[in-house]
């Protein structure tokens, strides 16, 4: 049975045999964040190591999006799937437990709907015409949804107008903090309000404080992109849950490979505060894309055009 990987690495670690064959696999990973291509005798070495694990439950283990020591499981997948980032940056398979078994975060509408009277019910109808206005008053109604987003507004724009504009790092980190412990009822109604209007856009496309978070001076080539998130365990782990879900394909009436777009948006979503942030290009259209360009990408131009089209043309997303 599938368990979460911090249970399955104690597990492991209690019984010598897994333990020994555990301990390679650290080796093989560590030897891999330092880009230098393993020797034969060393790849062979790495690949019995992860067949040695036959059907322990580390082979077969899972994290959770708002689990505590969520790096720390993810650290422990990728120690055990290691062979996955071979080469062609698709990862084949999320570390992340399907949405579905996971535990729902569903927001109390009769307490919404209590504090939905007089002043707030005449300033949503005021909003009727900009969604996502009225997007950011719901929220307001909740005191984690307004606590958490004032947190990362203020982290994003601080030092706004000064060279060092902000900590991108911190403010990333504010951003999943926001995304991941408020409920998705409440996210998705900022991120994905419909817009009729430019102004209304201009709020979408800043939602995620775009100066800070997904925009710099001058755009990075993707490559550059793809290797930052590659040596962080949170973005390489939403990259694969976000290539898992957000899989394009003709064959499907719908365009999507998993035929899920709850899923797709789930693991968009889960790409804000990671150094692939994507963002609305423009205030008049709803599509989006990596703050990077394919220039001066030499002879793996070809790759580094799938990387952007992951999020510029991607159907299913």
């Amino acid at each position: 049975p599938r368990s979460d990987c911090i249970a399955a690495e104690e597990l492991c670690l209690s019984d010598s045999t897994c333990n020994a064959t555990y301990r390679v696999l650290e080796n093989c990973a560590l030897a891999k964040t330092r880009f230098s291509p393993l020797d034969h005798d060393s790849r062979v070495r790495c690949l019995n190591a992860e067949l040695d694990l036959g059907n322990s439950s580390l082979l077969h283990c899972k994290c959770h999006r708002r689990m505590k020591r969520q790096e720390h499981c993810l650290r422990i997948f990728w120690t055990v799937h290691s062979s996955m980032t071979d080469g062609y940056f698709s990862l084949e398979t999320s570390p992340y437990e399907n949405p579905a078994n996971e535990e729902h975060w569903k927001t109390d509408y009769n307490k919404l709907a209590a504090l939905l009277s007089g002043k707030d019910c005449s300033q949503l109808d005021r909003d009727a015409t900009n969604p996502c206005l009225k997007a950011t008053h719901v929220c307001n109604l909740s005191k984690k949804c307004v606590r958490l987003r004032t947190d990362y507004a203020s982290i994003c724009t601080k030092g706004a107008g000064s060279e060092d504009a902000c900590d991108r790092r911190k403010c990333h980190r504010s951003l999943r903090n926001f995304f991941e412990k408020v409920p998705e009822d409440f996210t998705k109604r900022i991120l994905f309000c419909p817009c009729q209007d430019e102004f209304c856009g201009e709020r979408r496309r800043k939602t995620i404080v775009p100066d800070c978070s997904f925009q710099s001076n001058t755009k990075p080539n993707c490559l550059w992109l793809l290797d930052s998130c590659l040596e962080d365990h949170i973005c390489k782990s939403r990259l694969a849950d976000f290539q898992q879900n957000c899989q394009p394909t003709d064959m499907s009436p719908d365009s999507c490979t998993q035929r899920d777009h709850a899923a797709c948006l789930q693991a968009y979503m889960g790409m804000i505060g990671t150094p692939m942030t994507p963002n609305y290009v423009s205030n008049s259209s709803v599509e989006v894309s990596l703050w990077c360009t394919c220039e001066s990408s030499g002879n793996q131009k070809e790759k580094c055009d799938q990387i952007l089209g992951m999020f510029e043309s991607n159907k299913c997303l």
